[in-house]
């Protein structure tokens, strides 16, 4: 039996659709039904229950909210995402967590390796690789997925943004200082359950292949849906955001694809699904 936890956001919701498709079966909580930060609660749901994997989709990710929640944002990303790894270990249950381009400052020019040293500038990306460190602390035959710029039909995000966005102005001004890979959740949950069906532990980077900046990334949706407005490139720093960004994260995913043998699609054939996929 699977246990996924943050079964309502993005991820959750598309490791539930396949999980359906392939007849797998899972428990899927989220806040309401399961408080991960309790971990006599977590003790107590999944006692008899047979559990072999916890999948923790669960994390705080308002990344500007968190600068003046960095107590509340610590408890859920580095202490609950720790927390679920020793419950893994308890009762012999493989676990995976997911972590973030965030951890790195972007000072780079070309794709973030695993082996390149995280240095975050906010809290949200401090608290990501807090939990990163304490999972591997606890449980070091664990999973840890770091991605980037996630997107899927569940939930906000990005893409519905700019959609939203488009049907009511006729002009938009994003920034195109920020570069990583938007990630399709759809692919993040098959090439998920992929790596983890190897049982080859450790830290990975997946993300869609290829880069684009937020402007890149929006102009693509906006070209899609045949938006008639005028789009304008404008710098991060013309937005009062509390937390700071960095300005280059794409995250290198080759050595994932080596360990399940399998290629990760583009972010521009992410995109195309999803927009099919919003219009059904």
């Amino acid at each position: 039996m699977i246990l996924i936890t943050g079964a309502n956001g993005q991820l959750g919701y598309d490791f539930r659709r396949m999980f359906d498709e392939i007849k797998e079966e899972y428990i899927a909580t989220d806040v309401n039904d399961l408080d991960i930060t309790d971990i006599e609660k977590v003790r107590g749901f999944i006692k008899d229950k047979n559990i072999s994997l916890i999948i923790n989709c669960a994390a705080y990710n308002n990344v500007d909210k968190a600068e003046d929640e960095p107590e509340l944002c610590r408890k859920l990303n580095t202490y609950a995402s720790r927390d679920l790894a020793i419950i893994a270990n308890e009762i012999g249950a493989d676990y995976i967590t997911y972590s973030t381009d965030f951890v790195f400052d972007g000072k780079k020019k070309f794709p973030y390796t695993e082996e390149d040293i995280p240095n975050p500038l906010s809290v949200y990306g401090k608290t990501k690789l807090e939990g990163e460190q304490e999972v591997f602390r606890v449980k070091p035959n664990s999973f840890v997925v770091r991605t980037s710029w996630v997107f899927g039909i569940a939930n906000n995000n990005f893409n519905k943004q700019v959609i939203n966005w488009s049907r009511s102005k006729d002009e938009l001004s994003i920034v195109d200082d920020q570069i990583s890979s938007p990630t399709y959740s759809k692919d993040l949950a098959y090439y998920s359950w992929e790596l983890i069906k190897t049982k080859k532990y450790g830290l990975y980077h997946l993300s869609n292949d290829g880069e684009a900046s937020k402007y890149d990334q929006a102009k693509y949706v906006l070209d899609k849906i045949g938006w008639q407005g005028k789009l304008k490139r404008a710098k991060t720093k013309d937005f009062n955001l509390k937390a700071e960004r960095a300005e280059y994260t794409k995250l290198a995913s080759n050595k994932l694809e080596k360990t399940i043998n399998m290629k990760i699609p583009s972010w521009e054939n992410g995109i195309d699904r999803f927009l099919e996929e919003i219009t059904k």
